[in-house]
């Protein structure tokens, strides 16, 4: 086809429709993932893929996906795939990723979503983790983009994979005549590996009971999905907001999706609101730092010269690591001009071993806000504070635990703690995990008596949830409490820093005490400047968390993160110490 030929189709091309005209809404209540699919067949609505900029270039209605999937499920079983066998798929947005896992679904196999190497600052990182998400799994093969393949091809020496391949390699193979296997609700249908796992490497186990309980509470009781909604991301697919709350989620609810490719998306962030105004979304999720760059990236606009109407978007959700009250009140203020309102905000909390979601803000409500004294937080209470007082830390309220779910807050002795009182948080329902694959010591540690320990720490507000941080962070620091996270966001409040530019760690002295240390990225290139940021790090931290710490600044993008883009604060730590980040030389010229 021309290049003309080409721009002609793409200018026909139309989104599905929001609404499916005479298909009854149905909210995730299927046995299966596959029966889900079947019956959001029957309408109009699909997914539809944008470029960087904005410009629509495939369209997936359900219908098609359905086909294309049982189509590719008869060939991997032709192909000598039975039910159980894992399938490691790179998780890429494109349609060829959710054809390959539907037809898992369809052969009865488990697909394993893996991330891209877009994701990773470092080559050799990335196949360390594909690595050992392809042993532990025990994936038989691997399907990805063509580009990719060869990293694939590295990891995987030694394992023996059938086929590490494309989609279109497993279309080219034969299929069989006959029925495909019929899943059940207490079977696996896919398996997530944790982007902030410790436990490296551990996948949890998500069965289609798990993963219809979940759904169903998101849409019918978190977003309220209705007529009219339709959903808009760039959250990779490899992720659990992404995969479960975007993709997931929609089908089971037969809603019309709008995605761009995460990549595009930190290249072009505006592109998702566009997307937003010009087909009239409804609810987008995304982490502080997705609206934080959008905010950044319009301030130096002129008020309205984007032209775009916000006023559609009425779940603004927020999730995937701690909020930041002042970065979402930043993006309302930047976007109110074109109708959105920071009413939309809606707080959530979750983790993949609860499939996605554990607790939902009221939507329509905006953020509820909780501001507690310090010192008190040290001690493990949530005492209410001045909201201008110096002394106040400030948290958002993620909302109430789903329906059919509970949580608990316990102490270290396992004692259940009442309102206000600071301890780990315990969740137990219908969405926990089975467990993690393969791994029945890291599942111990997990379940206990059927409640999972999420490793996060906690209050109450009456009946609303407000998540403090992960208890594996805390600082000890001369018998003080501290959260790396107070330490990170005062630094990143100094002009010319940014969310994700610190870390805050612990360091061993030579004799053995402790060296509280924060790294931070630093793009100046003269030493005046460099020994200026070094000195207001320094002195803001002292004035405003009152420790002393050691100030190391390291290069521009030498912090690692998470493959759902948050700080890996322990990965730092160690790649710091192996040498692998170096601090920079305060008098010699910062690298770009």
């Amino acid at each position: 086809m021309s290049t003309s030929a080409n721009d002609s189709a793409t200018l026909s091309l139309r989104p599905t429709p929001s609404d499916s005209v005479g298909l009854r809404r149905r909210l995730a209540d299927f046995e299966t993932l596959a029966d889900a699919l079947d019956y959001a067949a029957q309408g109009e609505a699909g997914m539809n893929f944008y470029s960087a900029r904005g410009a629509l270039e495939i369209v997936l209605p359900y219908r098609d996906l359905q086909s294309r999937a049982e189509d590719l499920g008869r060939r991997l079983a032709g192909m000598g795939i039975a039910p159980g066998d894992r399938i490691a798929l790179l998780a890429a947005t494109h349609p060829d990723f959710l054809a390959m896992f539907f037809a898992c679904q369809y052969a009865g196999a488990i697909p394993v979503p893996m991330p891209l190497p877009t994701a990773f600052g470092r080559r050799e990182a990335y196949i360390e983790q594909i690595k050992g998400q392809l042993r532990s799994s025990g994936a038989r093969m691997a399907v990805g983009p063509a580009e990719f393949l060869p990293l694939v091809e590295e990891s995987a020496a030694g394992l023996a994979l059938m086929l590490i391949g494309t989609a279109a390699d497993v279309h080219g193979r034969a299929a069989p005549a006959g029925a495909l296997p019929k899943s059940k609700a207490e079977l696996l249908s896919y398996i997530q590996y944790s982007s902030g796992s410790t436990r490296f490497p551990t996948g949890v186990m998500v069965t289609h009971a798990s993963l219809m309980a979940n759904c169903r509470a998101m849409t019918r009781y978190g977003v309220k999905n209705g007529m009219g909604d339709r959903g808009t991301s760039w959250l990779p697919f490899f992720h659990d907001m992404g995969l479960v709350g975007f993709m997931l989620g929609a089908l089971t609810s037969q809603t019309s999706m709008d995605y761009i490719p995460t990549e595009d998306f930190a290249r072009r962030p505006l592109t998702w609101l566009k997307l937003l105004s010009e087909n009239g979304g409804t609810v987008s999720y995304a982490p502080s730092f997705g609206y934080e760059l959008c905010a950044r990236r319009v301030s130096t606009m002129a008020e309205g010269s984007l032209g775009y109407d916000l006023s559609k978007w009425r779940v603004a959700g927020i999730g995937g690591e701690m909020i930041k009250p002042n970065v979402m009140q930043a993006f309302a203020d930047a976007f109110r001009p074109y109708g959105f309102s920071d009413k939309a905000f809606c707080a959530s909390y979750g983790l993949a071993e609860c499939v996605l979601a554990v607790s939902f803000a009221d939507a329509g409500t905006g953020m509820l806000l909780d501001h507690v004294d310090k010192e008190a937080l040290e001690a493990h209470r949530a005492v209410p504070a001045p909201a201008n007082s110096p002394d106040a830390r400030t948290f958002v309220s993620c909302g109430k635990v789903l329906p059919e779910h509970r949580g608990e807050i316990r102490d270290e002795a396992g004692k259940v703690l009442g309102e206000r009182q600071v301890g780990r948080f315990f969740v137990q329902g219908p969405s926990v995990m089975q467990g993690y694959f393969n791994d029945d010591e890291a599942t111990q540690a997990a379940l206990i008596d059927g409640w999972l320990d999420t490793g996060d720490l906690a209050y109450w507000i009456g009946e609303e949830l407000v998540i403090v941080g992960r208890a594996k962070d805390m600082m000890i620091i001369n018998g003080r409490n501290v959260w790396p996270q107070d330490i990170e966001w005062t630094v990143e409040h100094l002009d010319g820093l940014r969310s994700g530019d610190s870390a805050a760690i612990i360091l061993p002295n030579a004799d053995g005490s402790d060296r509280p240390t924060v790294l931070v990225q630093c793009r100046a290139s003269s030493a005046e400047d460099r020994q200026k940021l070094h000195t207001d790090v320094r002195a803001k931290v002292q004035d405003a968390v009152g420790i002393l710490c050691d100030v190391v600044l390291v290069p521009a993008r030498s912090l690692p993160k998470t493959t759902s883009g948050k700080l890996a604060r322990g990965r730092a730590k160690k790649m710091f110490e192996a040498g692998e980040i170096l601090p920079i030389d305060m008098s010699s010229p910062v690298a770009s």
